[in-house]
């Protein structure tokens, strides 16, 4: 019986040892384990989107990337408030207990933009830096965008057209961009000026596309030719490829007539 006690009391004394709390009333195994957490056990960096709460419209359309470099862009979109995207950049920190960031605007920490950061999800916290709860909650997340697989119902805009990256004052002043329509297979957008429309037809497994039936109005515009010139890319097309955010429009194994980037505040 002595010799069994004797074996237990090394055991005791160890289990002590790592139960015991801290002298500032902390317990060791509480705290952040740095090799541990999710600025380093996470897979934090990318882009996160989602529709945050608004006081007065409808939401607010946000997107948030973090690169890893610690730099960041942001854009917002008050819905049926106003058309003008409110963007931002700029560099965040980390708590010290790395589950946390805070962005920093020309050098000072926004408590207004505090994110805990969890496995494919930010999740907004109040100006303290607490997460939001009630019924509410889900609603302050931002979920981290998988790279895109639909080719429907996405603004795709024009970044190069048979190799040449875009300029914006090349195609006048709007944005030159497609949108795939699933109702009745219709396909709208802009040229850089006149509207676009017109129809298209694919099969995802074979990714292949066919865009027929283009037309586009007639406002007398400069630059016309360019805008041309990307209606002939449309109607030349027989085959698409999606890589993250990124539509390309091939002919047959040819190199990409066309790019297009997903903006997901459109």
């Amino acid at each position: 019986m002595q010799k069994v006690l004797l074996c237990l009391i090394p055991a005791l004394l160890c289990w002590t040892c790592k139960s015991s709390p801290t002298t500032d009333g902390s317990n060791l195994n509480n705290v952040p384990d740095p090799a541990h957490n999710s600025r380093n056990s996470i897979d934090w960096d990318g882009t996160y989107r989602g529709i945050m709460p608004c006081a007065d419209c409808s939401g607010i359309k946000t997107e948030l990337t973090l690169m890893a470099d610690g730099s960041y862009s942001l854009g917002m979109l008050y819905l049926d408030k106003s058309e003008n995207i409110f963007s931002d950049s700029g560099s965040f920190i980390w708590n010290e207990a790395g589950s946390a960031i805070t962005l920093l605007k020309e050098g000072l920490t926004d408590p207004s933009q505090q994110y805990q950061v969890g496995e494919n999800v930010l999740f907004k916290l109040d100006m303290e830096g607490n997460r939001i709860t009630g019924e509410l909650a889900e609603r302050y997340w931002l979920h981290k965008a998988e790279p895109s697989e639909e080719l429907q119902e996405r603004y795709w805009k024009l970044v190069e057209l048979r190799g040449k990256s875009i300029d914006k004052n090349e195609f006048s002043n709007k944005e030159v961009h497609i949108i795939l329509k699933k109702e009745d297979f219709r396909v709208f957008g802009n040229g850089g000026c006149n509207t676009l429309l017109g129809s298209y037809e694919y099969d995802s497994k074979a990714t292949s596309i066919r865009f027929s039936r283009m037309a586009s109005t007639l406002m007398a515009c400069p630059n016309l030719d360019e805008e041309q010139a990307f209606k002939n890319v449309l109607e030349m097309a027989d085959n698409y490829a999606i890589k993250n955010d990124t539509l390309s429009l091939h002919k047959a194994k040819m190199a990409p007539l066309a790019r297009f980037v997903e903006v997901y505040l459109r």
